[in-house]
């Protein structure tokens, strides 16, 4: 841990310790193989491993079964209720399924944002679809909470294409404005009862691509109660920000968020920037839920065994995929179907 004049720099843990209403933001970096035809890797790949429980990069491989007892990797059907997750997709595929019958197909530059709110079932598979190369997928998954008269808002997702997310060029350096206004540059609207959807939040979520050499000046935030981190990651990532250098796997907790931050990339280096303000309740988080008391969360737990959110009404399997040809779409489940725009 060490001092600068904005802030504190501190090694990143795993999954990345959260700031204010992000609760975590974990960074998933998979290198899968060729797929085998059936959007799985070779079966024979699979002894060894801890199928079910595969999460750490115990094989040694670069890359992760997951929750998954095969044969596509990814997380099969489980619960959340009482905040969100913020899944950003840097290469791969993801098939998402959920106890409102919506289901989605997104991949590289996609975002989507899930409110779980009153209580939601989901699935997120991670096929590989390119049978002659590597599937490498990148995924950063943020989880943030909502207040107390949001906690049992109907859950919906939200999908931002890739074609839809706005970047602020500044010479050599890129910035992906996912939430919270970047200079001139406006985001997407996020979910409607999200913590980020009221002005106060002065939430911000800003992925930041540098290439070696550049310089960017972040705005500053617009209330001092603000708290942003920046974690800073990439292979050789290496910057410096207010005259502190900081690698790869560290991060800057920032101790003036209104002052403008100065970064020079010594390195080609990406940096996530999350802010908020906090949201001032009790924060209790057991497993899949986060909510404000314990009696809430044992109320979670004995409605999600109880009726599952409803999964069942919509899914005969806990591992939906859709199949390999299938573009990238959205399904609301409520006859809504979407697909990105075309240019």
């Amino acid at each position: 841990m060490a001092l600068n004049r904005l802030g504190t720099v501190v090694k990143l843990s795993t999954p990345w310790k959260g700031v204010g209403p992000f609760i975590y933001a974990n960074h998933h970096v998979d290198k899968y193989p060729k797929g085998n035809g059936r959007m799985g890797p070779d079966p024979k790949l699979l002894k060894g491993r801890k199928i079910g429980q595969d999460m750490s990069g115990e094989s040694g491989t670069g890359w992760n079964m997951y929750m998954s007892t095969g044969p596509i990797p990814g997380f099969p059907a489980h619960p959340h209720r009482g905040f969100e997750t913020v899944s950003l997709l840097r290469s791969g595929i993801v098939d998402h399924a959920d106890s409102t019958g919506a289901g989605a197909r997104y991949g590289a530059g996609d975002v989507q944002w899930v409110t779980a709110g009153a209580g939601v079932r989901h699935s997120e598979m991670l096929p590989l679809i390119h049978d002659d190369k590597p599937n490498t997928m990148e995924l950063y998954q943020l989880w943030l909470n909502l207040p107390k008269k949001s906690k049992f808002a109907p859950p919906q997702f939200c999908m931002l294409w890739n074609e839809n997310v706005p970047i602020a060029k500044r010479g050599g350096a890129s910035i992906r404005v996912i939430a919270g206004k970047y200079e001139d540059v406006t985001p997407p609207n996020p979910p409607r009862a999200s913590y980020a959807s009221e002005s106060s939040s002065d939430l911000a979520i800003w992925l930041v691509e540098l290439e070696a050499g550049a310089t960017v000046t972040l705005p500053g935030a617009n209330d001092p109660k603000t708290l942003r981190t920046l974690y800073v990651h990439g292979d050789d990532a290496k910057v410096t920000i207010g005259g502190a250098s900081v690698e790869s796997e560290y991060g800057l907790e920032v101790t003036k968020p209104t002052d403008p931050m100065e970064i020079k990339a010594d390195t080609t280096s990406r940096i996530l920037v999350l802010q908020a303000t906090e949201i001032g309740e009790p924060v209790v988080i057991k497993g899949p839920f986060v909510m404000n008391t314990e009696d809430e969360i044992k109320d979670a737990y004995r409605d999600y065994k109880a009726t599952h959110f409803g999964w069942e009404k919509h899914w005969d399997r806990q591992d939906p995929v859709y199949p390999k040809d299938t573009p990238r779409f959205a399904d609301f489940g409520d006859g809504n179907k979407v697909y990105p725009p075309t240019k």
